[in-house]
């Protein structure tokens, strides 16, 4: 069994994401707000898989997301496509220069590309009705989930490549 959860490790966290995504703690929140799951994984994952890699996990996962998500309005794909192609370039070498704070200041930056990008899709569609001062909250909202994705940020990330280095150095060597 433990052979199985350690090769299939992968596999098995990115499907957890849209389960987090569901199950959305409340306990981790602030006003209402949660953090954005989808960096957590996808920051270390990019990091030691590359840029190529980055971009295809982050179709998928936004595809995934966009599929399990309850507005069918706006996409999530477009953010973390970037994401995972911005995260991959920072490689397992430059592990200095990404420290344990880092991490946090990487996944804000990554949070609130991914919030803008969701409040743009919203706002042109939204764009014709004079609804604007409707859409302000979610300034907010993408404001606070920048705060809380960046203050988690170092303990998941941090925790998540770990694992990840590990498992891939393993596969490596066997």
């Amino acid at each position: 069994m433990y052979k199985f959860f350690r090769a299939n490790f992968f596999v098995i966290s990115f499907l957890l994401i849209p389960v987090i995504f569901l199950w959305h703690p409340n306990w981790l929140g602030i006003l209402g707000t949660q953090p954005y799951w989808p960096l957590f994984w996808l920051l270390p994952w990019s990091m030691i898989n590359g840029s190529y890699n980055g971009f295809i996990v982050g179709f998928f996962l936004g595809l995934i997301l966009d599929a399990i998500s309850f507005s069918g309005s706006f996409t999530q794909i477009p953010g973390l496509i970037l994401c995972g192609i911005w995260f991959g370039k920072f490689s397992e070498i430059d592990n200095v220069l990404v420290a344990h704070f880092r991490y946090g200041l990487i996944c804000c930056i990554g949070s609130l590309l991914c919030g803008s990008l969701i409040f743009m899709q919203l706002f042109f569609k939204e764009l014709s009705n004079n609804d604007f001062f409707l859409l302000l909250p979610s300034v907010k909202n993408i404001f606070t989930q920048v705060f809380i994705t960046g203050f988690l940020a170092p303990f998941f990330c941090s925790q998540m490549f770990k694992i990840f280095k590990n498992l891939k150095e393993k596969k490596t060597f066997n």
